[in-house]
């Protein structure tokens, strides 16, 4: 492999020679600003080519190691940064054309931790206005595509960190989930995430002029977009580590302790009244053949009511947004997105008043449910989606759209209701009418137990292999 096909490798096919000096963090981040280069302008994921400071950074790190320093555990790994978070000295413009002047004062944790572990930043990524699309467009940037061809949406908010991970710019892209915005994009482009749950990696943007809504802070949380599981189990451990400027981050180690026994998983391939396409139910059935193969007891068997949780969970948010946000929705944002929001808050009607604050008490009852559920079941396998990933701009499309792009995703923005860990993972590539299309599934953990969410799609990834080699060869042969 020449350096100008370092852009290939993992982030810990990567370390494991950056770290040594066999691959110089130079060649590492040169290689892919290099790949960015080729193909970003047919995808538009990245909307900040930050390759000049990259490659200052990287030789720096060089230096720092020929001196005798030691290496970080992600010395050298080219990574993406989301635009609505802070990187100081750039904008956190969220999709915004009126924020496209916030310059950061300093940067968020997750981009110092990052950082401290060695990490070096290529460029930033797209998002939707106000980040609350599972598409990814916006009056400032643009649309970003995905790479396996313009059938697909790129998914979002996270759109951006997706389509650029899985092209091959970076081998990590950070993103952030506050109702689905990892796990949509790793769905739409077959990449592999996990949602942390609450407190897990410690947030904060320094830019910020107010604090955010108690659900806003409850439910959304940072994490990171990989092409493999194992990226997971390499880079998390440094994106959690402390920061006291996130006062409810919880200082957990990343790995817990083995259960005793094999782990049981609960199995269910109900998605509450909206139709299971056959090949999504071949995925369900893929994953679970995997983790049974792998030694997981398998068992289908109907979890808590997701629906119920997921259908409030988001009422309430969409209450909080109403009466929070809305006003600079109304403001700021292009014609587009203020028609989207009057059809989520038609969707998902708002709760409002006291009806809010009881639903908002009852947030603990539901998180309760599943938690006497996961004594048994440490680990529960479910659909994203029911449907395979929809096109571009399917939430434009008025009230059956947004029923499409978000009324049926119940099993995703339950998790960030009830604070729960659930990792996203492709396993099958279905071949459509419209072209290949990845088909991820999900998985929930324990609290606090992300690492059994991301073992789990690492035993289902051997079984169905990742999806980028599939992509990469499409690509090639696109030219």
């Amino acid at each position: 492999m020449t350096n100008r096909d370092i852009w290939r490798f993992s982030a810990t096919e990567l370390t494991a020679q950056t770290k040594t000096g066999e691959i110089s963090a130079e060649a590492a981040v040169q290689s892919s600003i290099d790949r960015m280069n080729a193909v970003n302008p047919a995808l538009n994921a990245v909307v900040e080519d930050l390759s000049a400071e990259a490659l200052e950074r990287a030789m720096g790190l060089d230096k720092s190691r020929a001196r005798g320093a030691t290496p970080g555990p992600l010395h050298g790994v080219p990574v993406t940064i989301k635009i609505n978070v802070d990187q100081a000295g750039h904008a956190t413009s969220n999709g915004v054309t009126a924020l496209k002047d916030l310059i950061a004062p300093a940067d968020a944790p997750v981009v110092e931790n990052l950082q401290k572990a060695g990490a070096v930043v290529i460029g930033r990524t797209n998002t939707p206005e106000f980040s609350f699309r599972a598409d990814t467009d916006n009056p400032l940037h643009g649309r970003t595509h995905n790479p396996w061809g313009a059938h697909i949406s790129p998914g979002g908010s996270s759109g951006g960190a997706g389509a650029a991970v899985m092209a091959g710019i970076g081998a990590l892209g950070h993103g952030n989930d506050i109702g689905g915005s990892l796990r949509f994009p790793a769905a739409a482009n077959g990449a592999v995430t996990v949602k942390p749950g609450l407190g897990r990696v410690p947030a904060w943007n320094p830019s910020q002029k107010a604090e955010r809504g108690m659900l806003a802070q409850s439910m959304s949380v940072q994490g990171l977009i990989t092409r493999s599981a194992a990226d997971l189990h390499l880079s998390m451990p440094s994106l959690i580590a402390p920061d006291p400027r996130d006062p409810f981050h919880v200082p957990l180690p990343w790995c817990g302790d083995d259960l005793e026994g094999p782990i049981k998983v609960a199995f269910t391939r109900n998605t509450h009244g909206y139709d299971l396409h056959p090949e999504v139910e071949a995925a369900l059935l893929t994953a679970r053949d995997a983790l049974t193969d792998a030694g997981y007891v398998v068992e289908e068997v109907e979890p808590p009511n997701v629906f119920e949780a997921g259908r409030n969970g988001y009422r309430a948010l969409m209450g909080e947004v109403y009466a929070m946000m809305k006003q600079d929705v109304d403001a700021a944002g292009s014609q587009t997105v203020r028609d989207i929001f009057e059809v989520y808050f038609q969707e998902f009607p708002p709760f409002a008043g006291t009806e809010l604050l009881q639903m908002m008490a009852k947030r603990s009852h539901y998180a309760r449910e599943w938690s006497l559920f996961m004594e048994d079941y440490p680990l529960v396998l479910t659909p994203f989606l029911p449907q395979p990933f929809f096109k571009p701009d399917r939430d434009t499309e008025g009230a059956e759209g947004v029923h499409e792009v978000l009324g049926c995703a119940v099993y995703s923005y339950a998790m960030n209701f009830m604070g729960l860990p659930a990792a996203s993972v492709p396993s099958r590539l279905a071949q459509l009418e419209k072209g290949p299309q990845p088909i991820n599934v999900q998985i929930v953990s324990r609290r606090w137990r992300e690492d059994m969410a991301v073992d789990a799609a690492a035993a289902i990834e051997a079984r169905v292999g990742a999806m980028h080699h599939a992509l990469w060869e499409l690509m090639e042969a696109r030219g």
